[in-house]
């Protein structure tokens, strides 16, 4: 396994994680799938705001798993801070990549100068929650029936870490 950037290139890949989650889990709350045209969209929206896809490729080259972030809000006080998703294809998990690609994006948003790192988590992920609390993130909030999906109210957690980035941090 190997760590890289993610391109365009590998959005029918991304794609196809995505939809698998969207299907088969509450690791997203949404109904639809998503289409290639998304992923212009979403890529673009990672090129403009410089926010990286970071993947990691077996030997073969297939795309086991991403990890990307992006604005948490727009306004202009949260510039340093930035929420992550990291996801890994159903036949690769339990493998310790979604500990590696999380450690990449601690060390991309490090790297960057953000002071925090969020993740919107469905509370009964406790694959999601075990690896964020080993990564240092720390459960700073739940709404409580956040999303409906499979028929159920979903509580949506959220998780930080804070960074000991940027050194001097300014108004503006």
């Amino acid at each position: 396994m190997h760590i890289a950037a993610c391109t365009f290139h590998q959005a029918p890949e991304i794609l196809e994680i995505f939809n698998d989650a969207i299907l088969h889990s509450t690791a997203l709350y949404d109904y639809q799938l998503r289409t290639m045209a998304n992923m212009e969209t979403w890529f673009e929206a990672k090129q403009n705001g410089n926010f990286p896809v970071i993947g990691a490729f077996a030997d073969d080259g297939q795309l086991a798993g991403f990890v990307s972030y992006g604005s948490f809000r727009e306004r202009p006080a949260y510039k340093y801070s930035v929420e992550h998703s990291v996801y890994v294809r159903h036949d690769r998990r339990g493998q310790g990549l979604g500990r590696r690609l999380l450690d990449e994006i601690i060390a991309a948003a490090t790297a960057q100068d953000y002071h925090m790192l969020i993740g919107g988590i469905d509370s009964a992920n406790e694959a999601s929650v075990r690896l964020h609390r080993r990564a240092g993130f720390s459960q700073c909030g739940r709404i409580k029936q956040a999303g409906f999906k499979f028929g159920r109210w979903l509580d949506l957690d959220f998780y930080q870490r804070i960074l000991p980035t940027p050194a001097a941090p300014q108004d503006g």
